[in-house]
């Protein structure tokens, strides 16, 4: 089902399927408009590498992207960003290139089967190769709670699913540097 976007095991072997929140919410409700979004200023030549196991997440946020003039790089879980992120990284480096060059701003959700972003922004930290790369987190957990693990695991801005405009303008000042 297009409702379910993995399936766990627990430790007592029962099999629990993880659904994907913001497809059900946007059947209940239908997807949420992400209104008008500035262009930013040589946009085109800015990259956003993000994250996220929702294909209505990711179809919002390429929609704020191509509004900003961004180009973007996406991956489906977070093992899988974290695979191509490494890639990306050993690339730059045999190239003799900074990565930051290439890439600006690393956008994770907080809960994906695989890998969840706490654990993938805790590997990007602590690989100096992303380095004044900021890292914001976009999760539908908005609560203390979660901002407290996230700033924990070296996040470096939250952002609440999913508030187009809100999401902008964080990422606005960050590939504006």
């Amino acid at each position: 089902s297009h409702l379910i976007t993995a399936i766990t095991e627990l430790d007592n072997g029962t099999l629990v399927s993880i659904l994907d929140v913001e497809q059900i919410m946007a059947s209940a409700f239908g997807e949420a408009v992400v209104g008008a979004v500035e262009r930013i200023e040589d946009g085109h030549e800015k990259s956003v590498f993000f994250v996220d196991d929702s294909a209505v997440a990711r179809k919002k946020i390429i929609e704020v992207l191509d509004k900003m003039g961004v180009k973007h790089i996406q991956s489906h879980n977070g093992l899988e960003g974290w695979n191509r992120l490494k890639g990306l990284a050993d690339a730059a480096y045999n190239a003799k290139k900074d990565l930051h060059e290439q890439i600006q701003v690393i956008l994770v959700d907080a809960e994906m089967p695989e890998m969840d972003g706490y654990v993938l922004t805790q590997h990007i930290k602590s690989d100096h190769r992303f380095d004044n790369i900021p890292v914001v987190m976009h999760s539908s957990l908005s609560s203390d709670a979660n901002r407290s693990m996230g700033k924990r695991v070296g996040v470096d801005y939250y952002v609440a699913k999913f508030d187009g405009l809100m999401l902008s303008e964080t990422l606005r000042p960050l590939l504006s540097k």
